[in-house]
């Protein structure tokens, strides 16, 4: 090597064409490459949420036309909702905290495939019961899929968990709020079997998840590599008691947040058309507009919670929608629409921001967090769609949404949270 008058240095005459890369450069370089894979992971398992939940959502966007159809009561369409929650909700903590000690890279793949059997059970259904079945396949794919994807975007956060587990959840939210526009548009007017044409989607969704499968799949055989197989423990540093209590709080929040979402999202297009005299297709669009807003909530909390801490948003996302819930019940159908895009911003911000706060309380046990909430989250909306259907049917639709909109008031128990200070 030789260095010209400034002390440069020079290549060697040997290998004229081969300029020396410095340490930084090809760390740069390396980091580069590390954050497009993640960001591929990442927008991967977001793009297999929405698939699954636009299928997963098509089940309370057909509501009208089941209850039509079928001759159902409000309490039977709420029962619906109860089969699938319950299924996805009971097996979800149970798969996340059996993933904890083994994980299993493709359960991705196997949680799919049962979505794609509901979702087609569905679209053949000819009795009451039978509907019953194909949702309860339906839930069981998703207890299958929400532990793990969670735990995925986790590992592939790079630290910045707050912004995997909204860019993971937006996938989601967005497939939620996508499903009623399809089926205002493809199923209301072709009929119940042309559900059995979203298997596409399912299909689609089982070639992605197969992708990070064998990214995981990689990932847990260098992570073994590099630890021999020994793994310490992360703990928290709170006592067992404090973590415990804190857990509970976060439950009673996603209580009251799912509680008052499932009133929205099940029986919204119901209240547009029994107050306002909606039709069906444009009550389904009303409903869209508001799990549109729903996802750009999901999308802007973790990130925020990365910055200003996760405490601050669930304060501000459960306590902060009162005000526009307390007030919609008296709007007229103008500025019910409008009402229904700050609850969905305000509201839907929180989730994240509880997800990864569980977590942090308890990092050992990522999995069983994620299942355990999301499976709470199902289970407490469907038993909530099934109360809120009785009541409805006692009372009216319209005297439901009276009684949901003192809910965000249990946003006040945020208070009892710890102050968790992160180290990335």
């Amino acid at each position: 090597m030789a260095t010209d008058s400034s002390g440069t240095t020079l290549a060697s005459e040997d290998s004229p064409d081969i300029l020396p890369t410095s340490p930084e450069t090809a760390a740069a370089d390396a980091k580069g490459s590390q954050t497009q894979l993640v960001i591929a992971i990442l927008g991967s398992l977001s793009a297999a949420h929405l698939l699954n939940d636009v299928m997963q959502s098509l089940l309370p966007a057909v509501y009208p036309l089941l209850k039509e159809n079928y001759s159902l009561s409000f309490f039977q369409v709420g029962l619906i909702t109860f089969t699938f929650q319950v299924t996805a909700s009971l097996l979800q903590p149970l798969v996340g905290l059996t993933t904890d000690k083994r994980p299993w890279p493709y359960s991705l793949v196997v949680g799919m495939s049962f979505t794609l059997v509901g979702l087609n059970l569905l679209a053949l259904a000819g009795s009451f019961g039978s509907i019953l079945v194909a949702a309860a396949m339906v839930g069981i794919g998703s207890s299958v899929f929400h532990p793990e994807a969670s735990r995925v975007a986790r590992i592939a956060s790079g630290g910045r968990y707050g912004f995997a587990q909204s860019l993971f959840q937006v996938g989601g939210n967005a497939g939620s709020a996508i499903g009623p526009l399809l089926a205002a548009f493809v199923v209301a007017p072709f009929g119940q079997r042309s559900i059995a044409w979203f298997s596409i989607g399912a299909i689609a969704a089982l070639g992605i998840l197969g992708y990070v499968g064998r990214w995981y799949q990689q990932h847990l055989n260098a992570l073994k590599a590099k630890s021999r197989g020994k793994f310490d423990e992360l703990k928290s540093t709170l006592t067992p008691a404090r973590v415990y209590a804190a857990v509970g709080v976060l439950l009673l929040l996603v209580f009251s947040k799912y509680i008052y979402l499932v009133s929205l999202s099940s029986y919204y297009t119901f209240y547009l058309m029994d107050k306002f005299d909606v039709p069906v297709q444009a009550a389904q669009l009303y409903l869209f507009v508001f799990l549109g807003a729903v996802a750009v909530g999901t999308l802007g909390g973790g990130p925020v919670g990365d910055r200003v801490g996760f405490k601050t948003v669930i304060w501000f996302s459960i306590l902060g929608v009162l005000p526009f819930t307390l007030i919609l019940p008296y709007a007229n159908l103008f500025w019910t629409a409008v009402l229904t895009v700050p609850i969905g911003l305000i509201l839907a911000s929180a989730f994240s921001a509880i997800i990864v706060y569980a977590q942090e309380l308890m990092p050992a046990k990522v999995g069983m967090i994620a299942g355990m909430f999301f499976g709470f989250a199902f289970g407490i909306a469907g038993i909530g769609a099934a109360a809120l259907g009785w009541l409805a049917d006692q009372t009216s639709i319209e005297y439901v949404y009276h009684v949901c909109s003192f809910l965000p008031l249990v946003g006040l128990l945020t208070a009892f949270l710890p102050n968790l200070e992160s180290a990335r």
